[in-house]
Parts: structure tokens; C-alpha cells; sequence
């Protein structure tokens, strides 16, 4: 035998034996369903397990929900329930963060509570040797209980701008807002300002600078109070104006009431809420109207219907709509919204969404036509019976079952 073959089979076999004297660890097979988590993170720094695309495969489904908390953080819960040699195992994680919450922060407190509820799958699999646990001795001072010297109220300030052009053309928008919450179990009470303003100029060679510009202003106040556990009532009033749809200024006010027909404390999986609003609007109009009006005071109600499910399989969101003027209900609209989500099975997903509305309301409309140049940048409204938006989609995914490996190079 040449000495080159044998030195190409010693490289060979210098090559090939880690693999077969590798000790094949165990771990366990985890199913992660949550679309708001950095995913890669939890790959990467989660011990003992390998992440599965499918839920059949998996000894583990991690399901994550979330809902918006009073401090302007969010409330995150997660299911973690056990399949195949683990089904008697199944728990639930709730924890919370707040509005300086960082991305960083929110990531190491999933990864966190993700290792808090797989201690008892890591020990049926027999990691008790891999598992150490650090509880740490409350001092007195922690124990005392602390006080929110903001009694639950959160503030907040905002700005933004947005500029782009070439040449010929330049573009700004500007935004500004400012907020002040308090949010309890028995209260929601939410103040809002906005101001935004989208200026546009176009360039001719020999004509003057086309300039147009377009604002809107609005302020929001509520209060929302908790009945019980499926009664709501609040009282709603905005202020503002708005050059698109035609107003220099409007003031809303709506009384409102809210049955859910599950309980509250449901919400996270699962809503199904009728909502009943009356109320009244004083509108002045920077045109006169299709009307022949420069002002009025007109009386309004509305009738919604809500439900949306987050569950294992996937998630659906649907509304229907009713809103008229009380003097005239032939000035209505009729408004359907649907966004869906459902894994069919093995490895597919199909995702429909979007919204239609019927629209016999549009008693801001100016008086007049329009320009073109009007109707093409959509500086104002104009009539229309209807508008839509609509998507429709679907995801197959084939393969390896294993997807624990992240390699973020030239992402």
C-alpha cells in the first residue's frame, strides 16, 4: 500500500471518529409558538433541548400570549404542555413587564421562565445531574411591600419625523404625540394627543412650486370602568381636526357598555365581546358639504361585535360593525374585519385577512369636485360606496424536523 493512501486513511479516520464516539446527550423536543419572540435567542441559550417544526414531533409545546399591562409593558403567559412520554405534565408561567422594559431584558426574562418551567421535563429525563437551582434568601426590606409613588399612572412623549426627495420633488412628515394612562383592575383611563402634518412640494422647470400640505390633530379621552366579570361601561370624547376628511374641527362625545361572553380573566385565549355605543358630534367643516352645511350637530350610534381566539393551532381575530345617524339611519356603514392564522397539519399554514366596509356616511364630503392632482395624492376624501383590503397566503414547510441550529451570518 502507497504512503499516500495510507496517510489519506489515517485523515479519514482522524476525521470520521468523533462522530461515532460522540455520546448522544440527552434532551428534550421542543415545539416554541410564539410569533413575537426572538426565537433565535431562545435557541441558542436554551440547555438540553432541540427545537422541532412540528408539533407532533415535540415532547414540549411552549405556546406564548401576550396582552398590553397598565405600566405600558406587557403581560406574557405561556403554556407549556407535555406530549408523547410527558403528557401528565402541564403548567402555566405568567410574568409581566413595563414600559423601560428593554428588548434584551424581555428576552432573558422568557428565557428565564422558559428553564422555571422545564425543570420537571429536564428531571423525567434524567438531567437531574445537569440541574442546579439558586434560590435566593429575601432580606427584610423585600418583604415590606412597595410603594408606586406615580399611584399607577404612566406619561409618555413622542416625536418623529420622515423626509425623502430627489429633484424634482421633497417630502416631510412630522408627528408628535403625548399620552397619560392609569390603568386598574376596576378603572382604564386613557388621555392622548396627536399632531401630525405630511407637506409635499413638487418642481417644474418654469412653474412655481407645487406645495401641498396636510395635518391632522386629534385628542382622545376615556374612561372605562369594570362592572364585573363580564360587564364593561365607559364614556368616549375626541377632539380634533382633520384636512382629509374635511374638518377644522370635530368633538365627539359616545357613552358605551360592553358585554363579554367569556370572563375576562379569559381574554388571553379567548374573546367574544357585544359593544353598544350612542353619542353626539359637533363638526365644522373647512368646506361646505355635499349638505350645503359649515357646521351641525349630529347624533350617532353604533353596535360592534367582536371575537378573537388565540389557541395552539393558530389564531382568528373577526369583527362586524354597525354605525348610523340617528335623524337619518340610511347614513350608515356596515364594517367587516377577519385575520386568521391556522396551522391545517404537518407542516402547513394558511393565513387569510382583511376588511370591507359599506360606507353610506360620508356627510363630510366637500361641495365641488375635486382637482386631479387632488385626487391622485389623496389630499382629501372622496366619495366611495365601499373599500376594501384584502390578503390571502399559505406556508409549506418540508424537511429535517430539527431547526435548533441559528447561524445569523449575512442576515
Amino acid at each position: 500500500m502507497s504512503t499516500k493512501r495510507i496517510i489519506f486513511i489515517l485523515i479519514l479516520l482522524l476525521t470520521i471518529s468523533p462522530i461515532f464516539s460522540q455520546e448522544k446527550e440527552s434532551k428534550l423536543n421542543i415545539f416554541l409558538n410564539c410569533n413575537f419572540c426572538d426565537q433565535s435567542y431562545i435557541k441558542q441559550n436554551l440547555e438540553h433541548a432541540e427545537f422541532v417544526r412540528d408539533e407532533n414531533f415535540a415532547d414540549v409545546y411552549l405556546f406564548f400570549t401576550n396582552q398590553q399591562n397598565g405600566s405600558g409593558g406587557r403581560v406574557y403567559e405561556i403554556d407549556i404542555v407535555g406530549q408523547n412520554d410527558y403528557k401528565e405534565f402541564k403548567d402555566k408561567i405568567t410574568f409581566s413587564t413595563n414600559s423601560n422594559t428593554s428588548g434584551d431584558e424581555v428576552r432573558s426574562k422568557m428565557l428565564k421562565n422558559i428553564r422555571l418551567g422545564l425543570i420537571r421535563f429536564w428531571l423525567k429525563a434524567g438531567l437531574e445531574d445537569k440541574i442546579s437551582i439558586t434560590i435566593k434568601k429575601s432580606k427584610p426590606a423585600d418583604l415590606l411591600e412597595e410603594v408606586d409613588p406615580w399611584n399607577n399612572w404612566v406619561l409618555s412623549l413622542g416625536a418623529n419625523g420622515y423626509f425623502n426627495g430627489q429633484e424634482t420633488y421633497s417630502s416631510q412628515n412630522l408627528n408628535f404625540n403625548a399620552s397619560a394612562r392609569r390603568i386598574t383592575a376596576k378603572n382604564k383611563f386613557i388621555f392622548r394627543i396627536r399632531y401630525g402634518n405630511n407637506k409635499s412640494v413638487y418642481k417644474f422647470d418654469g412653474e412655481p412650486d407645487q406645495v401641498y400640505n396636510n395635518s391632522n390633530k386629534n385628542i382622545t379621552l376615556y374612561n372605562v370602568f369594570s362592572l364585573n366579570s363580564h360587564w364593561s361601561a365607559g364614556v368616549f370624547s375626541y377632539f380634533g381636526g382633520s384636512d382629509y376628511s374635511n374638518k377644522s374641527l370635530y368633538a365627539k362625545l359616545s357613552p358605551a357598555i360592553e358585554y363579554n361572553f367569556f370572563d375576562y380573566k379569559e381574554s388571553f385565549k379567548k374573546q367574544l365581546t357585544l359593544t353598544y355605543r350612542i353619542g353626539g358630534d359637533y363638526t365644522e367643516y373647512i368646506e361646505k358639504t355635499v349638505f350645503g352645511k359649515t357646521e351641525e350637530v349630529l347624533w350617532n350610534h353604533s353596535l360592534g361585535l367582536e371575537a378573537s381566539v388565540r389557541q395552539t393551532w393558530g389564531n382568528i381575530f373577526g369583527a362586524i360593525r354597525y354605525e348610523s345617524f340617528l335623524h337619518d339611519t340610511a347614513l350608515n356603514q356596515f364594517s367587516f374585519n377577519l385575520n386568521a392564522r391556522v396551522r391545517l397539519f404537518k407542516g402547513f399554514s394558511f393565513n387569510v385577512g382583511g376588511n370591507y366596509n359599506i360606507t353610506n356616511n360620508q356627510i363630510n364630503l366637500p361641495a365641488g369636485n375635486l382637482t386631479v392632482e387632488e385626487i391622485l395624492l389623496q389630499q382629501q376624501q372622496i366619495k366611495s360606496g365601499y373599500n376594501y383590503f384584502f390578503n390571502v397566503g399559505f406556508s409549506y414547510t418540508f424537511g429535517s424536523m430539527f431547526n435548533t441550529v441559528v447561524n445569523p451570518r449575512f442576515d
